[in-house]
């Protein structure tokens, strides 16, 4: 039986945990793609998630901080507040104070921002088009039925197994 090392484990080509297996094979291919994709307008799949996440709050007439923005996206807010730097540092977002709160910073899209969210964004619906064909495409029934299954498991809690007791 022939075997790859995957987080230091040894994995028997046939997974043991063959959905979280393929979870994280999806997983990778879609930020492989995303990465890929918008690489021309010299973004990542991680900028693209908070610029996007950011002009989605925008537009229910939301500056987020990075709080918020850290929960909407679903990364670590250290990671985020380096996100945050970087995309400050190129001129596509803003942090400015909360008036509600001198300890958190809004977040606002730049207009170079914007124009660049708008053409991202337009990559990625390509993309998502081109991952939804094989079930019917985006309309079809089998991919709204996939859209509520991703729901259902990432509303599901993980929590790490607790140390047996000695």
């Amino acid at each position: 039986m022939a075997t790859v090392v995957m987080y230091s484990e040894f994995v028997p080509a046939e997974p043991v945990h063959p959905h979280g297996y393929l979870v994280w094979r999806l997983s990778t291919k879609w930020r492989v793609a995303v990465d890929r994709a918008l690489a021309p307008l010299g973004l990542t799949h991680a900028q693209y998630s908070a610029l996007a996440s950011i002009a989605a709050l925008q537009a229910d007439q939301t500056n987020p901080s990075q709080r918020q923005l850290a929960d909407h996206t679903g990364l670590e807010a250290l990671y985020i507040s380096k996100l945050v730097r970087s995309l400050e540092n190129a001129g596509l977002i803003t942090r400015e104070s909360d008036p509600a709160d001198s300890r958190a910073r809004q977040l606002r899209l730049t207009a170079e921002g914007t124009r660049v969210t708008e053409q991202a964004v337009q990559v990625v619906k390509h993309l998502i088009a081109q991952l939804l064909e094989p079930l019917g495409g985006a309309g079809s029934a089998r991919a709204q039925q996939f859209q509520h299954d991703l729901n259902t498991l990432l509303q599901a809690p993980l929590e790490p197994p607790h140390p047996t007791g000695k």
